[in-house]
């Protein structure tokens, strides 16, 4: 594999088991992100969007095929081995934002760096300066409770940056946002990907957000049906309109 790609999906599948059956959620998906783009995932709710991050993230295993995130197979490692990589390279942006309800928003940012063998003062420094890049630093010593859902959200962005990770996935992470939030987040992932050294998968159903990618995905029925490349300065929503 590539030095540059990050994660890479081979014909990876998944069923959930129901009263009915098993209902495929994935049939052999191969994808690859690398480091200096930011991919969007497009398709309708049930379309299999979720459970590719939560895969690609190592947090579920597929029926078949493999992924292999920064060149090594997740299958070949064990549950304490998927969670060490997943910690260590991938920052995730979760679609119902997963933060702790017993932690601050401060403990909740600083919370990848705790689980990295740094320093307890390096989490709290690095968790300050991200909210106060995100205009949360009044909230920091509130619980997610006390949180708008617009701001919930952005703290679990700003989680998701803490330790820096190469790969960044983000369930529909301008969902909950206005106009103006969802536009500084779009512009820092878009940022993160310029620089060369992270790659960013982003799943949602905005059109404004998958414009930013410079390729889509289409899901349909758990098979990427499509890929789109989008050209730097073009208006692309007209074009992703039909997609999204």
């Amino acid at each position: 594999m590539p030095e540059s790609v990050l994660v890479e999906a081979r014909g990876v599948s998944k069923a959930y088991p129901t009263q009915a059956g098993p209902v495929s959620a994935l049939r052999e998906v191969n994808l690859a992100v690398r480091a200096g783009e930011l991919v969007a995932l497009v398709g309708p709710t049930g379309s299999g969007k979720t459970t590719l991050l939560n895969l690609l993230a190592g947090l579920e295993t597929p029926d078949a095929g493999v992924v292999v995130l920064a060149g090594e197979e997740l299958g070949a490692l064990n549950e304490d081995g998927r969670a060490d990589r997943r910690v260590r390279l991938v920052g995730m942006v979760f679609q119902r934002f997963n933060l702790f309800p017993g932690f601050t928003v401060l403990e909740n940012v600083g919370l990848p760096l705790r689980l990295m063998p740094r320093p307890p003062f390096d989490a709290h420094r690095r968790a300050r300066e991200l909210l106060a890049q995100f205009g949360l630093a009044e909230l920091a010593d509130r619980y997610p409770a006390e949180l708008s859902q617009g701001q919930r959200q952005l703290v679990a962005v700003a989680r998701a940056l803490a330790g820096d990770p190469p790969l960044i996935l983000a369930d529909e992470p301008t969902a909950n946002l206005d106009s103006q939030a969802a536009r500084a987040i779009l512009a820092r992932l878009r940022s993160l990907a310029a620089d060369g050294k992270h790659g960013v998968l982003l799943a949602t159903h905005d059109v404004r957000a998958a414009s930013q990618a410079d390729r889509v995905l289409s899901l349909r029925d758990g098979r990427i049906v499509k890929e789109t490349r989008l050209e730097a300065g073009r208006d692309s929503r007209s074009v992703l309109a039909e997609l999204v």
